[in-house]
């Protein structure tokens, strides 16, 4: 089950929207995310550096966070746009990081990633395909 043009539209629009808030003094590469809930809710995100790198976060996780500090843990799509000072010209595509971290919350077989340059031009993938063999919580399950 995908979701509407409509919807990957507003995914698209919402990740443009949060590039401006990204905080990169060091890379100056931003990245805007928009995580769609199961519950329609869309949590905004952007990366946030520092300037010991490790402490940094992107922008898809940052939105995950900000929607499990909610109490939000199912969702059925993301949508990511990224770009050197906010320009953004290729598609960009989460980091292995920011899969793990999908792949804790959400059914590969059918979270949508949307990676987009506008709202006419975009991919989407399943989490599957863009990280297969992916572990998660299921590999620890008992049994």
């Amino acid at each position: 089950m995908g979701i509407s043009k409509e919807q990957i539209g507003s995914l698209i629009d919402k990740a443009f929207e949060m590039l401006p808030y990204a905080y990169t003094p060091y890379s100056h590469y931003k990245v805007g995310a928009a995580l769609l809930a199961k519950n329609g809710t869309v949590y905004g995100g952007c990366n946030i550096e520092n300037a010991a790198y490790t402490p940094c976060n992107c922008g898809e996780r940052t939105a995950f966070f900000k929607a499990v500090s909610e109490g939000v843990t199912e969702f059925d799509a993301i949508a990511v746009v990224a770009g050197h000072e906010g320009n953004v010209t290729n598609l960009g595509s989460p980091c292995g990081v920011c899969r793990q971290v999908m792949m804790e919350f959400c059914d590969p077989e059918t979270f949508q990633v949307i990676c987009a340059t506008d709202r006419e031009n975009y991919r989407i993938n399943t989490l599957k395909e863009i990280l297969p063999d992916g572990f998660g919580p299921k590999a620890l399950a008992a049994g």
